[in-house]
């Protein structure tokens, strides 16, 4: 079998043909495909250089291992897959814990990289058992459960960092970014984050010519009289150069808080091959496990070097719908794209300069959108919350996890918000579900479902 790195030319090579798609093996010309390429790119950029900015790790690093996980996941799947592997924001909670516990980025990396480990597993599971072994141990009331926690986690972070770094920045930065996501169409609301991001830049810069310097926490987090846009640092900046790399750190505290992360990338992969199998018309329920091991590959490999966790990108979805063009081709490109843009110091010091009243608009919407994807699959899958068996467990996990709350086990050990919550939800249900009488045990939901990734293409031009 070979590696899908051969592809035949679709057509006349310009456009699909009337009612046809580019699966695939297939691929336009090639000016046509790198073109292609470079819109994946930015479909995915807002989000993926979000990431590390918000959990301090290198953004270059960050761009750069995305393209390498890319071609990993490509060649993983042997090219059936169109996917691009961009940053995972479901670990920016995860980070923040860790950092408040007095970890640095060592330790943030290290716990990642055990998640990618546990991931990489889990696919390979799949691959020999099948995806009951998840459904038993994770049904949509759970894995709704976690996420949900794991976004509303957050928001603490943007209430008390970002946005008040730049209150009326951060206000119209929400405000516009909101309106891209619902007004524009196709393309263009796939990269909502984007634009908003590069509006927030623009009123930064006429603020501070305007109102001058602010007061307000700086990049310090200390309240200072500061710049709202600081481009010191990319004058500084290579053209080119290597991103800075460092060693994971293992701690059993960072550890526990990161690995509930591991359900919502079950979900979000299983959720990625689905609803790209049903565009194409080329079921890839065989594909599952190898997507799920390679991400957490993927994963281990970023973090291995001091990158983020990787996962398949709902935007870049957006993108093929938008286009009908599933070309595995188009994505080679969009990686090799991402690992120049990696090799550009002063690209990366643009991206840290991102002011925090941007970040502030920015994370109001994106952190809601992560923890309402938990109410996504419960509304997908029909989970009946007037359940108590449902209700009990979901009420007292989302409520530890999202106001941290503590157990403390002993004078050098403790559990509490994402960890605890997770905990709580996946225990308690299972425990609740063998004491709860026949009429309360509803019958088991797939978990591995479009839930967190299905695009509506009635959106596309």
């Amino acid at each position: 079998m070979g590696l899908g790195v051969r592809w035949t030319l679709h057509g006349d090579g310009r456009t699909p043909a009337p009612g046809a798609v580019v699966r695939p093996d297939e691929r336009l010309s090639w000016p046509r495909t790198a073109g292609l390429g470079a819109q994946h790119v930015v479909a995915m950029f807002g989000a993926s250089f979000v990431a590390p900015v918000l959990m301090g790790l290198d953004p270059n690093l960050a761009i750069m291992m995305s393209g390498v996980a890319t071609m990993l996941f490509l060649l993983a799947t042997r090219g059936r897959v169109p996917s691009y592997l961009g940053c995972s924001l479901s670990f920016v909670g995860v980070a923040a814990v860790i950092r408040a516990q007095g970890g640095g980025s060592a330790a943030v990396t290290g716990a990642i990289l055990v998640v990618g480990g546990v991931l990489l597993l889990s696919g390979l599971a799949v691959r020999r058992f099948g995806a009951r072994i998840i459904h038993a141990a994770m049904p949509p009331v759970v894995t709704g459960a976690v996420v949900m926690l794991i976004g509303f986690n957050l928001a603490p972070v943007t209430a008390s960092t970002y946005w008040p770094a730049d209150q009326w920045t951060a206000l119209l930065t929400m405000l516009l970014t909101g309106a891209a996501v619902v007004c524009l169409r196709g393309f263009w609301s796939r990269i909502a984050i984007f634009l908003g991001l590069v509006f927030g830049y623009a009123v930064s810069f006429v603020f501070d010519r305007l109102f001058g310097k602010i007061h307000s926490i700086g990049g310090g987090g200390r309240v200072t009289d500061h710049w709202r846009l600081d481009l010191s640092g990319v004058a500084k900046a290579d053209w080119v150069g290597l991103p800075s790399l460092h060693a994971p750190e293992f701690h059993w505290s960072a550890i526990l808080v990161a690995l509930p992360v591991v359900i919502a990338l079950i979900a979000e992969n299983a959720g990625h091959v689905k609803a790209v199998g049903e565009m194409i018309g080329d079921p890839l329920d065989d594909q599952l496990g190898t997507a799920i091991a390679a991400d957490g590959a993927a994963t281990v490999l970023s973090t291995a070097v001091g990158g983020p966790a990787t996962t398949t990108y709902s935007e870049n979805i957006g993108v093929m719908a938008a286009t009908r063009v599933y070309s595995t081709a188009a994505y080679w490109a969009a990686a090799g794209f991402a690992l120049l843009f990696g090799l550009c110091p002063k690209f990366g010091a643009v991206v840290a300069a991102v002011p925090g009243g941007v970040l502030g608009g920015i994370t109001v919407i994106l952190y809601g959108m992560i923890g309402l994807l938990g109410a996504q699959i419960w509304v997908h899958n029909d989970v009946d919350l007037r359940n108590p068996l449902n209700l009990v467990p979901v009420a007292a996990g989302v409520v530890i996890g999202v106001g941290g709350v503590n157990l403390k086990l002993s004078d050098n050990f403790e559990l509490s918000g994402i960890a605890l919550g997770t905990i709580v939800v996946i225990v308690g249900y299972h425990a609740l579900r063998a004491l709860a009488p026949d009429h309360l045990k509803p019958a088991r939901e797939p978990l591995l479902d479009a839930g967190t990734s299905a695009y509506d293409d009635d959106r596309a031009p």
